[in-house]
């Protein structure tokens, strides 16, 4: 397990519990944290997950792939740093106090 913390573009923060094996996004989608819409459910074929991850766990996650790249083409407001889907974030123990930002709007 691994708390996670998801706030909302309003500042609105929302920390939870999601089990290991499980991605970021559907520890948003099973706790119903409002920002993350997930349309694709997790095939990595929408960018309606996106989040801004803390400065602090950028170089603590695993790389993206192309695929996860090629789809924050579409996300709203990407950034080249800091940008990820969260359908392609796992979790695991080592992912404990994660924190990400969501966008003002998906798109």
């Amino acid at each position: 397990m691994a708390k996670i913390t998801y706030i909302e573009h309003n500042g609105t923060e929302h920390v939870v519990e999601v089990a290991n094996g499980l991605t970021v996004m559907e520890g948003a989608r099973d706790n119903n944290i409002p920002g993350i819409e997930a349309d694709c459910g997790g095939a990595c074929a929408c960018s309606t997950c996106h989040v801004y991850v803390d400065p602090a766990w950028v170089d603590k996650l695993p790389a993206k792939e192309d695929m996860e790249d090629d789809m924050l083409d579409f996300a709203y407001e990407a950034d080249p740093e800091r940008s990820r889907l969260t359908c392609q974030i796992k979790v695991t123990d080592a992912l404990d106090g994660l924190v990400v930002n969501m966008p003002e709007k998906q798109i």
